[in-house]
């Protein structure tokens, strides 16, 4: 596309830059992007993005959320698959399945869901250091 002279980036990167669903938008469909999200509107659909998703207060999402990094202090009910990191924040209500690397939780959230820690998994293996050692030499 068209590139900026003093960043040498790319005019079409998009992957800087946020998608905001404003408060009192209603989309009904699946969302596809590159970029971040924030959320303070509702969805009724599927989003799927390899970067961070924000569901701020008055945020609604009912579906499935792909990507890697979720805030949540709003609502979302479905299926939420995180690569890295899910944080529910003290006004958070998730409902739903949730398979997430890692977990944090502020007093206060409502977190009814079941939730399979893939980052465990991976730990677990690993935690005994001479069958690491013994494996190399």
């Amino acid at each position: 596309m068209f590139s900026d002279k003093k960043t040498g980036r790319m005019a079409s990167d998009t992957t800087s830059q946020q998608n905001t669903i404003a408060k009192g938008t209603i989309i009904t469909g699946d969302i596809i992007s590159e970029g971040d999200f924030r959320i303070e509107g509702t969805i009724q659909g599927n989003v799927k993005t390899p970067g961070k998703v924000v569901i701020g207060k008055t945020g609604i999402v009912n579906g499935t959320l792909k990507s890697a990094n979720a805030d949540i202090e709003g609502k979302f009910t479905g299926k939420l698959l995180l690569t890295d990191t899910l944080s529910l924040k003290s006004s958070a209500y998730v409902e739903g399945e949730v398979m997430a690397g890692k977990l944090a939780v502020e007093p206060g959230a409502n977190f009814n869901a079941t939730c399979s820690m893939k980052g465990a998994l991976k730990d677990s293996n690993n935690d005994t250091p001479k069958a690491q050692q013994s494996e190399k030499g």
